[in-house]
């Protein structure tokens, strides 16, 4: 159902989902890859919300910004076309990129389980020669970093394994210490026995050249929040791949997306988790700065050891269990087994998690900014003068906050965020200021990926 408010057009979807969109079972059909061979399809390359298509469509004819008071002072980024000396990267003008300035999804419709592929080149039967430019760009240039600089990131000084993703287009030296999702997936890190992604928009073809070569055709599990059409999409892009399966997150809530940004990785070395910030297309590894918390290689506890064994201090363990189950999927069934079988005892950092539903009594601790409001009492110290400390927030995009900043934002979020140590209560009810940053018109224009 479409509706349109204040804020633009909005789509309201049922939770009443066919026997079809329930089923784990996802695979596409992969009898004949001619289907996906037809050519490129004249929407966009991976399904997702309509605001990104939204946006998608203004990247093909931006808007054209003037105010003569900005005109001579600061010039906009320079599009750059070379490559990178030791970036690993190249740049390529938004005028060279035909797949991004497309207008329309081509809809793909669901029924008795046969999906009719969107009209696409294929992703990885086509000669070299034949790829679009922009796609050449990413194969050949976007490598992963030097081996041994990859190394040293990794076993350094870096005790919460915190990281930031590379950026094209600035000085190699703000790359340092950065990674690329070819590093995370590079052999370097583990020889790869089967991997699980999940996210929130995802461009398949993309996700997979990244992957070593030799990893490839290795079992990938994609769990996201796609419905209908756009879960059509997906399924469809996954033809060409034998060795992709989906697993759909369930969404109760009409609003409700599935946001979650993770990996698992399973080697033949142990298990390794990555939780990050980037979107699974180009785009969002390319110009865009993102976060990377990349856990210590987990090794395989002795068999027959205990599924609690292997616990780390800060109980990441058990609440990533817990978070997976409550996808109450049979698909990833096998991946909380895995992790049951290796030891987690190294992790540092508490995981804190969000899922739909209603909770009451201790259940609300859980999950969201209650769980985080919980966890900064029982481990964050106060410190002096706390209540003169200002919070700030950083965001991409606003929800609903109620009527007036009293009715969410400056009481029950507010209350969350400066529960640091015992005596919160103290001064909850003081005048504690909150900054909001958000880019300005000038921040956008003078950006390395400009207006679009």
């Amino acid at each position: 159902m479409l509706q349109e408010g204040a804020h633009g057009k909005w789509t309201v979807s049922s939770s009443d989902e066919s026997a079809e969109e329930n089923s784990d079972s996802e695979k596409p059909s992969t009898s004949s890859l001619s289907d996906a061979a037809r050519g490129r399809t004249s929407g966009l390359q991976y399904p997702c919300s309509e605001a990104r298509k939204a946006a998608h469509k203004r990247k093909a004819s931006p808007l054209k910004f003037t105010d003569e008071s900005l005109s001579t002072e600061i010039p906009p980024a320079v599009k750059q076309r070379t490559s990178q000396e030791g970036l690993g990267w190249c740049l390529s003008s938004s005028d060279e990129e035909p797949e991004d300035q497309q207008k329309d999804a081509h809809k793909v419709t669901v029924k008795e389980e046969k999906y009719d592929a969107p009209k696409e080149q294929p992703l990885t039967l086509c000669e070299d020669d034949k790829l679009p430019e922009n796609q050449k760009a990413e194969e050949y240039n976007e490598a992963p970093s030097v081996a041994q600089d990859t190394w040293d990131l990794l076993n350094g000084g870096n005790p919460f394994r915190f990281f930031l993703t590379k950026v094209s287009g600035i000085e190699q030296s703000y790359n340092s210490g950065a990674l690329h999702i070819k590093d995370i997936l590079s052999p370097l890190f583990g020889t790869l026995v089967s991997s699980a992604q999940f996210n929130y928009c995802i461009d398949v073809g993309w996700l997979v050249r990244q992957y070593p070569q030799e990893f490839r055709k290795k079992p990938l599990l994609i769990v996201h929040g796609e419905k209908r059409e756009s879960k059509a999409e997906l399924l469809a892009q996954a033809r060409p791949y034998e060795n992709i399966n989906f697993c759909q997150a369930k969404l109760d809530i009409a609003f409700g997306t599935h946001h979650t940004k993770m990996m698992l990785l399973l080697y033949e070395e142990g298990l390794r988790v990555v939780i990050h910030t980037s979107n699974l297309i180009a785009e969002d590894w390319h110009q865009k700065t993102q976060g990377i918390w990349l856990s210590p290689l987990y090794p395989r506890l002795p068999k027959g050891t205990s599924g609690s064994a292997g616990e780390s201090e800060t109980h990441f363990k058990s609440d990533l269990v817990s978070y997976l189950m409550a996808y109450n999927s049979p698909t990833l069934k096998e991946w909380i087994d895995l992790i049951q079988e290796h030891d987690l005892s190294e992790t540092r950092v508490y995981l804190l998690g969000s899922t739909p539903g209603r909770y009451q009594g201790s259940d609300k601790e859980k999950w969201g900014h209650l769980r985080l409001r919980k966890l900064l009492r029982e481990h964050a110290l106060s410190v002096p003068a706390q209540e003169s400390w200002p919070l700030v927030g950083q965001f991409s995009s606003i929800g609903s906050m109620g009527a007036d900043g009293s009715k969410w934002l400056c009481s029950e979020f507010q209350e969350s965020l400066v529960a640091a140590g015992s005596s919160v209560t103290a001064f909850l009810k003081c005048d504690i200021p909150i900054h909001l940053v958000y880019p300005t018109v000038n921040n956008v224009r003078q950006s390395l990926e400009g207006y679009p």
